[in-house]
């Protein structure tokens, strides 16, 4: 995998990371609550790294062994995710602190952010439908290999962005809510961007 297919995928990937969604919600939450966001963040990229052990297992025979079914999941998480961006810029209401976490110790916090992650369908997209977009099968590289590597690229980005959405909620959503409802459409009209290129690219090697 050379650095320039790399360098694409961590731009697209920052773009997805960046995105709100479930696990924002849950980094958002953890932030306006006013306690370590540590524990959450922890339960969120476990769940992450769990997609990621299923990918590197799984991925290969998916890329190599059924281009339809690939070109099907494409499609449909692309659908899912214009469709999300969507909704977004229609409700772009700013994301409320929850209080499930109160009285919750770290432990239990950080399975329910691994919960969070783990059911979160922008996280099956990512895996399984962006991550072949940047592997080769005809590379030195075994596929597997490829695939831990563009892994250890998401989870690092998740590990550095989801703390700071939890610290940064504290000062940006409770005291300029209409800064993050600006956020959060920028955000939508990138997934609706993002949706589009993966349906396109995908229906045009069909």
């Amino acid at each position: 995998m050379d650095t320039t297919t790399l360098a694409a995928f961590l731009a697209v990937d920052l773009l997805l990371v960046f995105t709100p969604g479930a696990d924002w919600a849950f980094a958002i939450s953890a932030g306006l609550r006013d306690r370590s966001v540590v524990p959450a963040v922890a339960g969120l990229v476990a769940g992450h790294v769990a997609y990621a052990l299923l990918a590197v297992a799984g991925l290969a025979v998916i890329v190599a062994g059924s281009t339809p079914v690939l070109t099907v999941l494409t499609a449909a998480g692309a659908g899912y995710l214009m469709w999300l961006g969507w909704s977004v810029l229609r409700q772009p209401a700013v994301v409320a602190a929850s209080d499930e976490t109160v009285g919750s110790s770290r432990w239990q916090v950080l399975l329910r952010g691994a919960g969070v992650s783990g059911l979160n369908p922008k996280a099956l997209l990512l895996f399984f439908s962006l991550f072949p977009q940047f592997i080769d099968t005809a590379a030195g590289w075994p596929v597997a290999a490829q695939t831990g590597l563009l892994s250890v690229v998401h989870v690092v980005a998740c590990a550095v962005v989801y703390p700071a959405v939890g610290l940064l909620a504290r000062t940006v959503l409770k005291t300029r809510p209409g800064a993050a409802r600006t956020v959060t459409r920028i955000s939508g009209a990138m997934m609706i961007a993002i949706g589009g290129f993966l349906l396109l690219e995908r229906l045009a090697g069909w």
